[in-house]
């Protein structure tokens, strides 16, 4: 009797506490499922399609640094009287660029340098205003008669400093293959924002080669990334047989995109009329190069690159009307960041089950 008894003991035990602990496994992957789709999903919400952002004041208006408030921007009168400059930090063909201060906040004072390109100024103060969104650095003020314009200062700088910034200590902890491609997602919510604009289909045309691209952009203190010049921003309208062309002269280079080439080749020299227009797509064939700038070479990226290897394939296709939407762009991206993500919190998950 006693025999069967412990018989019994020695096969039941072994069954049950396996079955206990399958079944605890398979709640610890549900439970972490449902958490990174609830993480992801309020992450994607704030990229890619073009949606109203709640925190926006009504046009015209600007709140920022805390205050809940909106107020209206800035008159000449109200620069003039209330803002000080601090610091030339920048100059470019267009502006200067000075570190300000209004009401003991850092602003951002531009004001035109070249009067023959007052032209380019006002078109970028003119994109400033009706594209303000969570993709677009936060315009305070104005004022056409001086060519001035008033922005949000961002202290980290252009994405020019992207990897000099992740190598201070402070933000060492940022510098990782998902904190990366998050912010490669940004650059790509951008671009789609643009050719799905309220204004229309526009074509970032200050990209003619990786400094200038990242030039264009400021990287934000909680790692995010907005487009700061809109200087030069034209306007694609098919039904209208409207296509652009990225300034008068000629472009060469691997990164801008074989449409933006002189086709008749090196014995017909170059003329601006004879260059053939063309369209967004431009902006799809410089992608792949800005991200892989992006990724860096922290661990993980290149792990990165293998899985987008097929849409940045597809982005250097040489016909433009074969490249991939930039909505189509950020959907592999975001597919990409949640199944590396779900790997990287459930290592050995499958081979446990």
């Amino acid at each position: 009797m006693e025999k069967k008894q412990h018989f019994v003991r020695r096969e039941f035990l072994p069954r049950e506490v396996p079955s206990i602990s399958l079944a605890l496994l398979l709640a610890a992957v549900l439970l972490l499922n449902a958490l990174l789709y609830l993480y992801l999903n309020k992450f994607y919400s704030s990229l890619g399609r073009v949606e109203p952002d709640p925190g926006l004041c009504p046009f015209g208006h600007f709140k920022f640094g805390g205050v809940k408030n909106c107020s209206p921007w800035l008159s000449c009168e109200a620069i003039n009287r209330e803002v000080r400059k601090l610091k030339c930090v920048g100059e470019g063909a267009v502006k200067k660029v000075f570190l300000s201060e209004w009401k003991e906040k850092k602003v951002v004072l531009s004001q035109l340098t070249n009067s023959e390109l007052k032209k380019d100024f006002l078109h970028g103060l003119k994109m400033l205003k009706a594209l303000q969104s969570k993709h677009v650095v936060r315009l305070l003020g104005y004022c056409e008669q001086q060519f001035t314009i008033l922005t949000e200062y961002h202290p980290l700088g252009s994405l020019r400093g992207l990897n000099e910034t992740l190598h201070i200590p402070k933000y060492k902890g940022m510098n990782t293959w998902h904190r990366r491609l998050m912010l490669a997602m940004d650059y790509v919510g951008v671009i789609q924002y643009l050719h799905s604009s309220p204004l229309g289909t526009l074509v970032m045309c200050d990209s003619n080669d990786l400094d200038k691209v990242l030039s264009q952009y400021l990287l934000t203190s909680d790692f995010h990334v907005l487009v700061n010049d809109l200087d030069a921003l034209p306007l694609v309208n098919r039904s209208a047989g409207r296509l652009v062309k990225c300034g008068h002269r000629e472009l060469r280079g691997e990164f801008v995109a074989p449409e933006q080439r002189w086709p008749y080749g090196e014995d017909v020299p170059f003329e601006d009329d004879l260059m053939p227009p063309y369209d967004e797509k431009t902006d799809i064939w410089k992608i792949p190069d800005v991200s892989n700038f992006f990724l860096g070479h922290v661990e993980g990226s290149d792990i990165v690159r293998l899985h987008l290897f097929d849409i940045h394939a597809a982005c250097k296709k040489k016909d433009p009307a074969e490249r991939p939407s930039a909505q189509e762009v950020l959907d592999t991206y975001r597919k990409v960041l949640t199944l590396l993500i779900r790997e990287a919190a459930m290592p050995g998950t499958r081979e446990m089950l």
